[in-house]
């Protein structure tokens, strides 16, 4: 991973950490629910965050680097863990 990449996403999980921390103690405290929703999807759209600036660091390094090799296998290889990616998560609409 790209040094400033790697700084950025793990600055952005410390946050999100701190978040998930605060979302605890609003559970402990009996905070009204709807906020303590409002908190989680908060940090839900965090983590997508972090996860588009990891998508984004793969496609510009590693699967650069695959698509312009001359092995055959690895360029498939790498455009199939993308394609399981956004299968898993439902992104193709396949």
């Amino acid at each position: 991973m790209q040094a400033d990449v790697k700084k950025d996403v793990s600055n952005r999980l410390r946050s999100v950490e701190g978040h998930v921390r605060g979302i605890e103690r609003m559970v402990e405290d009996d905070v009204y629910c709807i906020d303590v929703m409002k908190q989680i999807k908060a940090v839900q759209n965090a983590l997508e965050r972090v996860n588009s600036l990891i998508l984004a660091n793969h496609l510009n390094t590693c699967v650069t680097t695959a698509i312009r090799s001359d092995d055959e296998r690895e360029r498939e290889r790498v455009i199939g863990e993308i394609t399981q990616v956004f299968d898993a998560t439902g992104k193709l609409g396949r």
